[in-house]
């Protein structure tokens, strides 16, 4: 599957690694012209005139505010309107998006080199830890690592007041139809399943075998699957739980939102996918990346809640790892099982 891609990536550090008024209606210059003519009330909303019903203005005499239109029909236009096809109201300007990528890039390079660098004056020898300590040091490395990105993308991008659908993390109603965030995680995981499906299968048929076998990544992390409750939580935790809040608030929450600015939010979209594909240095999959980053972007772009495109990356992330995790605690020979697959 395409999300092995993300866990490679992971490898490679486990290593170290208006409101509306109505219209004035006719009613109201018809009651007084009746009252200066010693009309009564009641008579003159009953009046009729040839020339109104002409003009078609009759339907005023009988004002009714449930019939009122002043501003509905749009209203009704605003509501009909896709919410994949509605931009954010963006107050950051080119400057602050830029420096603020900038910093989230080099945030993401400078904390490896320091950890790196730091880990001998630790004392740590990686080539003498155990399974279990790679795993805790591997989530020990990602919890730093997002909670730096985080703290400069937020320090960075909060300087403006920001509307409510900037960075919102909204556990209500999961189930509505609209706005539900679990319900459309689970449209946005099958589309994605699908769309990665239908990708690898054309892959495999015009494009050959990709440099980069997805079940390459997944035979360097056997070591850590399933060995114990404490790795398998801690590589649970480092794919299920923060690399997907780091790399959706970024790339969706943050980059994607960006892009509203200049482009319409679909191509938004497909911008910040791309984006997403190329960050995980993976050129053979590529492809599948950014399938998945556009159903993350979708989803999200729909819900304008970033529990969406959380809820999807997690359950893609590690739902391969759980799944050999279980097969393993089966009996199963998860590496025969991965070399037959290949």
């Amino acid at each position: 599957m395409a999300s092995i891609a993300l866990t490679s990536s992971l490898t490679r550090r486990a290593a170290l690694s208006v409101t509306d008024f109505p219209a004035l209606s006719a009613s109201s210059v018809l009651f007084a012209t009746a009252t200066a003519s010693s009309f009564s009330p009641k008579r003159a909303l009953s009046f009729r005139n040839a020339d109104f019903v002409r003009r078609g203005d009759c339907a005023r005499c009988f004002y009714n505010p449930k019939d009122d239109s002043g501003g509905k029909p749009q209203a009704k236009e605003a509501g009909s309107e896709w919410a994949i096809l509605k931009r954010w109201d963006v107050p950051w300007e080119w400057q602050t998006i830029s420096l603020t990528s900038i910093a989230c890039g080099l945030s993401f390079v400078l904390t490896g080199l320091v950890e790196q660098a730091a880990i001998p004056y630790l004392g740590i020898n990686i080539t003498e830890l155990s399974l279990d300590e790679k795993a805790e040091l591997l989530f020990v490395d990602q919890s730093i690592t997002t909670a730096v990105i985080l703290g400069v993308l937020y320090s960075l991008s909060k300087a403006y007041p920001l509307p409510d659908d900037f960075f919102r993390y909204d556990l209500r109603e999961p189930f509505n139809l609209q706005k539900g965030w679990l319900l459309w995680a689970g449209i946005g995981l099958i589309g994605a399943l699908i769309g990665i499906g239908l990708t690898g299968a054309a892959m495999s048929m015009f494009g050959g075998e990709a440099p980069q076998r997805e079940t390459d990544a997944l035979v360097r992390l056997l070591p850590l699957i399933g060995s114990s409750s404490i790795s398998t939580a801690c590589l649970v935790g480092v794919t299920g739980v923060l690399a997907p809040l780091l790399e959706e608030t970024v790339f969706r929450g943050f980059f994607l939102v960006a892009m509203t600015k200049w482009v319409p939010t679909p191509v938004a979209v497909l911008i910040s996918a791309a984006v997403f594909a190329l960050a995980h240095l993976t050129p053979g999959q590529f492809p599948q990346l950014f399938v998945l980053g556009f159903a993350l972007g979708f989803s999200y772009a729909h819900t304008r809640n970033l529990l969406t495109s959380i809820t999807i990356h997690a359950l893609w992330n590690s739902g391969v790892i759980l799944l050999l995790t279980f097969l393993q605690l089966q009996g199963y020979d998860i590496r025969e099982l991965l070399q037959a697959a290949s």
